[in-house]
């Protein structure tokens, strides 16, 4: 209890932040209602519980079931069962992970449904599926990284030329989204599990990270793809808003329990049936070991689904009305100002950005500081977000404006940062567009497409999770550029 404690300050500290600002915007700029105020107020609380819970329950179980799975793939030491494996696991995670289910139906409701849910679904997990087990055979054959990144990036950015707009925002977006609160954790032990047997410790090291971002290129490779085959032509959308009677405020939180409830079940009972048939013939844990795995799933399943709930219900629709309302001002320079501050901020209350900063710290033996990477995360994300804004209300600015330049920012800076660090700044991007990103963010930045006459929803709403993920690419390196530079200085002297 405890331990759980620790985690319910933690949280608390890193979601007050954001709460802050809205409850400042509802009184000053925008204010949101009664009902969606009171209705975001308790999303707050749910997310600060959940958050909690979950990463209490992650510590107990997900993580240590994605460790076991890799230990046992690396000492198969079997192309076929590390290639199966990695194509299994990569689907079922992927179309399991609740952010790009969150995604695939706003997709499906901005487009009218030209581009189904189920499509967006089952690209994106055969595209991660496939990169999966290639990402695996990378840290058993000790492959490169660096090189693994650009060709896979010169692969993207070729699909990239023939792609529409709304497609390159889609795909990007979905980079993001299937690395979510369940994946990552799951992702980043089987990393650690496969990597853990190399026989150089440093080299073991270097692959702990870089699965995460591995299986983010394999999302957009997926939706570019479906965007080629299908050529569904030219498309454009809006969202209109949900009509909530007034005085319902708990309406919505109990329409989503149940549907997260059957969501996040689905998400871990494949986890949980490998981890029961993995003990029956291959890990051998203690009984004692596996009633703590069991409890600590029970715990993820209660604080993913209270944290899910709180996002939806109450967050969602509390970042659509303040997009809306700050553009409907006209006031350029103020809304871009709160895209910075939420930018800022929102990071800190991101699930997976815990898991990642823990393991990084821990494999690095205190190395890497987890409040050093927490503070280039939160100046990346900010920076982003800002100019995501910016390309909504400026006309004539595209997505491939901004990403063309910082994907060759990020891959030339890869050449001089050390491995490790290229790895941390890849994972890290997935992890930093986790459900807050992919809900509170991507309604935001409808909100504000939806209110300025020269955007569309569509092609001008989404796109702001992958500016969000890029950033750590770029933020991170220079991080790790920094630390190379202050080693050096350190050896001369």
């Amino acid at each position: 209890m405890h331990l759980l404690l620790n985690k319910f300050k933690e949280i608390l500290f890193s979601v007050l932040p954001i709460t802050i600002i809205v409850i400042i915007l509802n009184f000053t700029f925008v204010p949101l209602g009664r009902d969606n105020f009171i209705r975001f107020l308790i999303g707050a609380f749910l997310i600060i519980i959940g958050l909690s819970v979950f990463l209490f329950g992650v510590d107990l179980s997900i993580s240590k079931i994605g460790a076991l799975i890799g230990k046992y793939l690396a000492q198969s030491n079997k192309i076929v069962i590390v290639g199966i494996s990695g194509l299994v696991l990569g689907f079922f995670i992927s179309i399991a992970e609740p952010d790009l289910h969150i995604l695939a139906n706003q997709v499906g409701l901005v487009t009218g449904g030209v581009i189904s849910k189920n499509a967006i679904l089952i690209v994106v997990s055969l595209g991660i599926a496939v990169i999966l087990a290639l990402g695996l055979f990378r840290i058993l054959y000790n492959y490169s990284l660096k090189k693994f990144f650009l060709i896979t990036y010169a692969l993207i950015f070729t699909l990239f030329i023939f792609s529409s707009n709304e497609f390159i925002a889609i795909a990007f977006d979905a980079s993001g989204a299937t690395t979510g609160a369940m994946a990552v954790p799951f992702v980043l032990a089987i990393a650690l599990g496969v990597s853990s047997l190399s026989k150089e410790s440093k080299s073991a090291e270097e692959n702990s990270f870089g699965l995460v971002g591995i299986i983010s290129a394999g999302a957009i490779i997926g939706v570019l793809l479906l965007g080629l085959i299908s050529k569904p032509g030219a498309l454009s959308g809006s969202i209109e808003p949900e009509i909530i009677p007034n005085g319902n405020i708990l309406g919505p939180f109990f329409k989503f329990l149940p549907k997260t409830a059957l969501e996040i079940f689905i998400v871990l009972f494949p986890i949980i049936l490998i981890f029961i048939v993995g003990q029956r013939f291959a890990f051998k844990e203690s009984k004692k070991s596996v009633k703590r795995i069991l409890l600590g799933s029970v715990y993820t399943f209660v604080g993913l689904v209270l944290f899910l709930v709180g996002v939806n219900a109450g967050f969602m629709e509390a970042g659509r009305l303040v997009g809306f309302g700050l553009a409907e001002r006209g006031n350029h320079f103020l809304t871009i100002l709160i895209a910075f501050l939420i930018g800022l901020v929102v990071i800190l209350a991101e699930p997976a950005v815990y898991v990642l900063t823990k393991q990084i710290e821990e494999v690095t033996s205190g190395y890497i500081r987890k409040r050093v990477v927490l503070i280039a995360l939160s100046i990346g994300v900010a920076v982003a977000v800002a100019l995501a804004v910016v390309r909504i209300i400026v006309p004539g600015l595209e997505l491939w404006h901004f990403l063309v330049p910082g994907y060759i920012i990020a891959m030339s800076l890869s050449f001089y940062v050390p491995t490790l660090f290229v790895g941390i700044a890849f994972d890290s991007g997935g992890v930093a567009s986790g459900p807050m990103t992919a809900t509170f963010i991507l309604a935001f930045a409808q909100g504000i497409a939806n209110a300025t006459p020269s955007a569309d929803v569509l092609i001008d709403g989404f796109g702001i999770i992958a500016m969000v993920a890029m950033a750590p690419l770029i933020a991170l390196q220079i991080l790790g550029l920094t630390f190379k530079i202050k080693s050096k200085k350190g050896g001369k002297k």
